[in-house]
């Protein structure tokens, strides 16, 4: 993950931030994602950096830019959700780490919809933050996925794209009805579980 304040795809390696500025720095993403989910890509920088508890300055020594805060809040956010996958498969056996990771990203799509559509929107189709995104997303469900199907929970035919799109259709579904979520959950990996007979 590039470190803040670096351009996505900077080949130098990055020095390691101090532990003050690492704080800072996890007090932004966070103050950041919530200012962007209530106001908007346009939420002011500003308000930010009062709602982190640092200066404006602090907050531009980080993220140069708009977009820059933008694509670490989703990097972060991506980030996490994926590393979520390996601390579920640590933890339980596959037939509840695939409905608890899934449930964890059809909660996050269900909460944080706005912001990635306006990240997406503000980004190059061909940004670094998307397809690192993107790769990381999908290396996440596939070690899910290739868990699932030697337990015999998934047919063969599905793959990670299958599994990340279902999660994604599931959550728009419930968006009006979050107290469905896990309902539809729930029929969604039964219709995905092997045919027999």
């Amino acid at each position: 993950m590039a470190p803040a304040g670096r351009p996505v795809g900077d080949a130098d390696p990055p020095r390691p931030m101090r532990a003050d500025a690492r704080r800072n720095f996890e007090r932004l993403i966070v103050a950041a994602r919530e200012a962007f989910s209530e106001q908007g890509a346009e939420a002011s920088l500003d308000d930010i950096a009062r709602r982190a508890g640092v200066g404006p300055g602090t907050l531009y020594r980080h993220f140069p830019n708009r977009v820059a805060l933008l694509e670490a809040v989703y990097r972060e956010d991506v980030t996490r959700l994926s590393g979520r996958v390996r601390e579920l498969l640590a933890e339980k056996p596959i037939e509840e780490a695939l409905p608890a990771w899934m449930r964890e990203q059809a909660d996050y799509v269900l909460r944080h919809r706005a912001l990635a559509a306006m990240i997406k929107a503000m980004l190059d189709r061909d940004s670094g933050t998307l397809a690192y995104c993107k790769t990381t997303m999908r290396t996440a469900a596939e070690a899910l996925v290739d868990r699932a199907r030697e337990a015999g929970l998934l047919r063969p035919e599905v793959n990670s794209s299958d599994l990340l799109r279902l999660g994604h259709a599931v959550a728009y579904a419930a968006e009006t009805a979050p107290e469905d979520l896990d309902r539809l959950l729930s029929y969604m990996l039964d219709g995905l579980r092997p045919r027999h007979g």
